[in-house]
């Protein structure tokens, strides 16, 4: 991509992670932090990549998106309104118990939103059977899933990944958020998932690490991934919890924590001098 496209769309994850900030502040509650990780995949996926159109969400040759760590919904929802689902105004109705926009994404009230999620392991199976309808229809759309490195800790998650290799899903691709940090801590202290690309390509994956905030290298995988054949792609991205915001930034205490007030203006002021000092580039 070239330098004034590359230039729009980190313009564009700023203001996904605004959407974010917004969203968890109003809401009193939320994902911050693994929402912040997963802004720049999702601005390229849905503003540069995937085949999609706001003005009919349930086209039938639409690529997916299936958000397995569906407690990141504030950055699917920021960027879904960024892209014209809905109103950017309705992310801050974020939990609201009359909002559409609840706390985990669902497919039955959320424009834009393909599968419904939450419960961690479940979505990259649903991926996997939409990839599958895919191929056994002529390769209609691709599909992509994005998991959490502590969500691959699910034996469902290997289940899933054995089913799509076998069944050769080239159309499938598997995105980790892999910022080394989950509810109780680092993912080594925890239950450690290392080494993640050996783990995929030992299930027969195509496998491929990069840095997930480097728009260069998100495109170089995705591309990669798409001329990968008789067998899927997992992109291991490399990110920051909390990327963006200074004071979040590789903190695991704003997994699950919202901004207050003075935490929020703050937050917001950075994002608004990110896109501030990309104007004057």
């Amino acid at each position: 991509m070239d330098k004034a496209e590359k230039k729009q769309l980190k313009k564009i994850a700023c203001n996904v992670r605004k959407g974010v900030i917004e969203g968890t502040f109003n809401a009193k509650s939320g994902h911050p932090g693994g929402s912040l990780s997963i802004a720049d995949i999702l601005t390229y996926l849905y503003f540069k990549e995937m085949n999609i159109d706001p003005a009919d969400p349930h086209k039938a040759d639409r690529d997916r998106l299936v958000l397995s760590k569906g407690h990141a919904a504030p950055a699917l929802y920021a960027v879904l309104a960024e892209r014209g689902y809905f109103p950017v105004e309705d992310l801050k109705t974020l939990r609201k118990s009359d909002s559409y926009l609840q706390g985990h994404p669902n497919m039955n009230y959320v424009p834009g939103v393909d599968m419904s999620t939450g419960s961690l392991g479940q979505g990259i199976s649903a991926a996997v059977g939409m990839a599958l309808a895919s191929k056994r229809d002529g390769d209609k759309f691709r599909v992509y899933t994005v998991l959490g490195d502590g969500e691959i800790e699910e034996g469902q998650v290997w289940e899933a990944a054995m089913f799509a290799s076998a069944k050769h899903l080239d159309g499938l691709t598997v995105i980790v958020d892999n910022n080394n940090l989950q509810i109780d801590g680092t993912v080594e202290e925890v239950n450690s998932p290392y080494p993640i690309p050996e783990k995929f390509a030992a299930f027969g994956f195509n496998t491929v690490e990069i840095c997930g905030h480097c728009f260069d290298e998100i495109e170089k995988a995705i591309e990669e991934a798409k001329a990968t054949k008789d067998k899927p792609t997992a992109i291991i991205m490399k990110t920051v919890k909390g990327k963006g915001v200074s004071f979040m930034e590789n903190k695991v205490n704003w997994h699950g924590s919202a901004p207050n007030k003075e935490q929020y203006d703050e937050a917001m002021a950075e994002l608004d001098a990110a896109i501030a000092a990309l104007d004057a580039e």
